[in-house]
């Protein structure tokens, strides 16, 4: 908020920058990272690509740039940062941070800051004998620049699939299968400023269905199966930025075409878009956060059964309805399933406690979407839940817990999930 008011009147000044000799990052890549130096003005926008930039390198639990008085009206930079570094900063932190999501069958080896050159390496593996999956990446800057950043995955799935109409109570299966699929892809991040972040990249997958129960639900239409192409871009924009305020409103695009060569081949495509805005009404502190998350999705063209959206709870799902959970008795259906969707996620969170090691937030949210199409898999009106969670985080590993209520059915969902 002061640079944006500093830079009208030519200030400020920088004096000098500190990276801090305890980082294990290499500080010459810190320095490539940061957009100005000493003895030029520092600008908002230099200042928030520095930020990205920094954020990029998936190092950093926490990163921050402090602004400390020097003399001659002008001023000093310092690196304030906590890394990630190898496996964890001790035992105690490899181990919950590799095992965080043992209450649900999976185990997270992760490795970060390779050779101080923060390349990284995630993977999951999940051994739950509904949903079997492995994946892992690679990520790192591309030939030593932090403006571009290259990543590598793979993924392999082995799923049960029971569709139902919910996931308590009466509701009996429509249709189920077995789903079998290898992706590999690669793909390139380019922080072209503190506004806009884009990425492009390539998928290629193989899958195919056993056990097929039909039914009412599934159509041949969606059973598509054989080896796939998809080509992705995506970006990452801040619209709307008042620091003064502590408001930031960022837009959001992702699209994909992809060609299966199925019986017969089909040429498909997916478009979403979304707008996150946050708001600190504080204007010191983060004690209090506003959030609200519009979003909108659709597909065109002829389409494998994977590719459905799906509003609910589900670990391999990141558009959240939450009191309506995607499994059931470990099996993956249970939540609406559409080709088109709209999503709104509000959230206000509160710090309840923080000594800078664990950290405790309450969040009550409101939730509300629709989804539409193929017949029998999607929702026919308007969905509502509201509901709290309780957000844990403990030596840079977060656990939260949610408890939903759908109005409309007054079912309650209890859940509980690991993030990094």
């Amino acid at each position: 908020a002061a640079l944006k008011y500093w830079n009208r009147v030519n200030r400020p000044l920088v004096a000098s920058v500190d990276i801090p000799k305890a980082l294990h990052t290499n500080p010459v890549l810190l320095d490539r990272a940061l957009a100005f130096s000493p003895a030029v003005r520092l600008t908002l926008a230099d200042f928030l690509t520095s930020e990205a930039r920094l954020e990029g390198f998936g190092v950093f639990a926490r990163e921050r740039l402090r602004l400390a008085a020097a003399q001659n009206e002008t001023f000093d930079i310092s690196l304030d940062a906590q890394e990630r570094n190898g496996f964890g900063a001790d035992k105690w932190q490899a181990l919950l941070s590799t095992f965080r999501g043992v209450f649900y069958q999976t185990a997270y080896p992760e490795y970060f800051n390779f050779h101080r050159a923060a390349v990284n390496f995630t993977s999951l593996l999940r051994w739950d004998s509904e949903k079997r999956r492995a994946s892992a990446s690679i990520s790192g800057p591309l030939r030593g620049n932090p403006k571009r950043r290259f990543n590598f995955n793979l993924d392999l799935r082995n799923e049960n699939w029971d569709i139902r109409r919910s996931f308590s109570g009466p509701a009996p299966v429509l249709a189920s299968l077995n789903l079998r699929k290898i992706a590999a892809g690669a793909n390139l991040t380019s922080f072209s400023s503190g506004r806009l972040t884009w990425s492009t990249g390539l998928e290629g997958s193989y899958r195919d269905y056993r056990n097929v129960l039909a039914g009412s639900a599934l159509t041949s239409d969606l059973l598509l199966e054989g080896a796939q192409i998809k080509a992705t871009a995506n970006f990452r924009y801040d619209l709307l930025r008042i620091p003064e305020r502590r408001w930031t409103s960022t837009v959001l695009g992702n699209s994909q075409v992809s060609r299966i060569w199925s019986d017969p081949t089909a040429l498909f495509g997916k478009f979403d878009a979304a707008i996150d805005n946050s708001w600190f009404p504080q204007f010191e502190e983060d004690d209090y956060e506003f959030r609200e998350k519009l979003s909108a999705g659709t597909i065109t063209g002829s389409f494998p059964f994977d590719e459905l959206y799906s509003l609910g709870l589900e670990r391999d799902n990141d558009l959240w309805l939450r009191a309506h959970i995607g499994t059931r008795d470990g099996r993956k259906g249970s939540a609406p399933l559409g080709r088109t969707y709209f999503l709104s996620n509000a959230e206000i969170n509160k710090t309840l406690y923080s000594n800078g090691i664990l950290s405790l937030r309450l969040a009550p949210f409101l939730d509300s979407g629709k989804i539409t199409g193929p017949a029998s898999l999607g929702s026919n009106k308007w969905l509502w839940d509201t509901g709290a969670q309780v957000k844990l985080r403990v030596l840079s590993v977060g656990f939260t817990f949610i408890y939903g209520k759908d109005l409309r059915t007054g079912n309650n969902a209890f859940y509980l999930t690991a993030t990094r």
